[in-house]
């Protein structure tokens, strides 16, 4: 088995990617600089080998380069590995992994298409340990009401409202400066 690692620059900053074989077994948003993005890859995957993905992997890479760079692109056919995640959780990244480019879903919705509507709760908590994100789209999961809710990636909110203003999911907004 090869396990590697590649880290590539998005819209939003160096993302990171890592895989097993043909297989993705995890993802990282922008953690500052790439060499942040890459210490992080490093420490949560010790084996793993920097170096250039094979071709389904690089599919994906491909993939989130253009999503970010606004292009409606599906990620939903990346092959992820979902060994060690609950099976709460990946039935919940599965049902947000139907979410388009654009769209959005509250953390309730997603409780009730699992069947489960009173976890609401339990589906934020999975978003928030989610492995695989930008494949596994939880910034386009939503509070009720269409409030932010909580993101735990570097940069927070201001992270996730800025990848849904680029998947047009939001208007894009005034600033300040």
């Amino acid at each position: 088995m090869t396990t590697g690692f590649t880290v590539f620059d998005t819209a939003i900053g160096a993302c990171g990617l890592a895989w097993r074989d043909d297989v993705v077994i995890g993802t990282s948003l922008p953690e500052g600089s790439a060499s942040r993005t890459r210490a992080w890859l490093v420490r949560r995957f010790p084996d793993a080998v920097e170096g250039p993905p094979p071709a389904p992997v690089q599919a994906a890479v491909d993939g989130i380069v253009a999503l970010l760079g606004g292009a409606r692109q599906d990620l939903a056919s990346v092959a992820l590995d979902f060994s060690g995640v609950p099976a709460f959780n990946r039935r919940a990244y599965e049902v947000a992994r139907t979410i388009p480019p654009g769209k959005t879903l509250t953390y309730g919705d997603i409780a009730h298409r699992l069947g489960q509507p009173g976890s609401a709760q339990a589906v934020g908590q999975a978003m928030g340990h989610n492995p695989f994100p930008i494949i596994v789209p939880c910034h386009r999961v939503l509070a009720a009401g269409g409030k932010d809710g909580g993101f735990s990636a570097r940069g927070g909110v201001g992270t996730k409202r800025r990848m849904l203003v680029i998947e047009g999911a939001l208007a894009d907004e005034p600033t300040l400066f």
